[in-house]
């Protein structure tokens, strides 16, 4: 049974910083593409950021590029979000999902945690 668990989120004011952390398991992680999205109130889900499976590759939204990094241990089956000079605009809850590198969908999802920007 595959399981994505995110961890890490939180309020923070705005400026500040979070890590989070997306553990998974029940899938061979090294084989997997890993991506943060997020969603807002009343907003559909959006792309945030995706890692390639061998660590080499990542990809941002515009929104955050230069603010967001995403890595990942693939030692630990645990890919990385770090979020710097966060915004208001960044609340939202945060999922990891795991897509295999031969597959153009996400094929799992974590459950989310929430990441509140105070202004």
């Amino acid at each position: 049974q595959v399981q994505l668990v995110e961890s890490g989120g939180g309020l923070v004011q705005a400026g500040g910083s979070l890590r989070l952390t997306c553990a998974a398991s029940g899938l061979t992680f090294s084989s997997y593409n890993m991506g943060w999205f997020r969603q807002a109130p009343g907003k559909e889900r959006e792309f945030v950021a995706v890692i390639r499976w061998s660590g080499v590759s990542t990809s941002y939204a515009d929104s955050v590029k230069g603010r967001f990094t995403i890595s990942r241990d693939n030692a630990k089956n645990t890919v990385y979000l770090q979020m710097n000079s966060l915004k208001p605009e960044d609340t939202a809850v945060y999922y990891c999902a795991a897509k295999d590198r031969l597959s153009n969908v996400y094929n799992y999802w974590g459950q989310g945690t929430q990441v509140t920007v105070s202004s």
